[in-house]
Parts: structure tokens; C-alpha cells; sequence
């Protein structure tokens, strides 16, 4: 009778388990798979905007995820419940980031017409930094969190 009492409880244990992984929707551009929850462990692979992931777990920032034969973590920000499709615009997704911080066209213009030169902004925002290049900066620096 105990045996029978473990097993079911222990069945019980993964049913509930299995019941509480639930789909996600990636809801940025694309986002990088980690190896572990940090933003500089090794990257697995990447997703796209709305591709379906299975969470797994959810520890704050990072998400444990499944999609497919790739499994790792994402930040938990670029998940959402619903799924995400790319809207018909011709808006580029720069664009519809500075928006929501408020920073639309006309301000962009009334900027410009007291004379600041946004093109250093533009070649600033079009630099790309490999991980391995960044990572060391942080371990040479001896910064906090030093590519964790």
C-alpha cells in the first residue's frame, strides 16, 4: 500500500509539473537563446518575433524556454502570453522604439531645427559590439558582474 501511495504521489508531482509549463510568444525581433540566465552565457541559438515557446520556468528577469529541439533562456521582458505579429506599416521597429519613449518625428524636426546634428546619434546606434569584445571590457575593467 505505501508502494502504491509513493508512485501516485510521485505520478501526481509530474502531472502537475507538465500541466504548469504554458506557451509564451517571443514579442521582440529576435532574441538570443543562453545557456543560463545571464546575458553573457553562451548563446544556443535565436528566435524570431512570434515564435511559440514552452516556459518552462520563470526566475524573475530570465525564462527557462523550450521551442523545438532548442532549450535555454531568454529574458522574461521579450516573452508574452498573447501571440505577436508584425503589423502591416512601413514603420521600422527603431522607430516604434523611439516612439515609445516619446521620441516621435515631429520632436525629431523641432530638434533639428535648432541646429543639433543627430547623424553621430545615428552612427552611434549602428555600432555593434561582438559578446566576446564586450565581455572582456568587463572582465579588464574589473566591473561589478563581470561576465557572469
Amino acid at each position: 500500500m505505501r508502494r502504491i501511495s509513493i508512485f501516485l504521489a510521485i505520478f501526481v508531482i509530474s502531472l502537475s509539473s507538465a500541466f504548469s509549463q504554458s506557451a509564451r510568444f517571443v514579442a521582440v525581433e529576435s532574441i538570443d537563446v543562453h545557456s543560463s540566465s545571464g546575458f553573457f552565457s553562451q548563446s544556443l541559438g535565436t528566435l524570431r518575433l512570434g515564435s511559440e515557446v514552452v516556459l518552462i520556468r520563470d526566475n524573475g528577469k530570465w525564462s527557462e524556454i523550450r521551442a523545438g529541439n532548442l532549450s535555454g533562456w531568454v529574458t522574461s521582458s521579450s516573452l508574452s502570453p498573447r501571440p505577436t505579429v508584425r503589423a502591416a506599416s512601413s514603420v521600422t521597429p527603431g522607430e516604434v522604439a523611439l516612439a515609445g519613449k516619446g521620441f516621435g518625428q515631429e520632436v525629431e524636426l523641432d530638434y533639428r531645427a535648432t541646429g543639433l546634428d543627430y547623424s553621430r546619434v545615428d552612427e552611434m546606434e549602428a555600432l555593434v559590439i561582438p559578446m566576446t569584445e564586450l565581455r572582456q571590457f568587463i572582465i579588464d575593467g574589473r566591473l561589478s558582474g563581470a561576465a557572469q
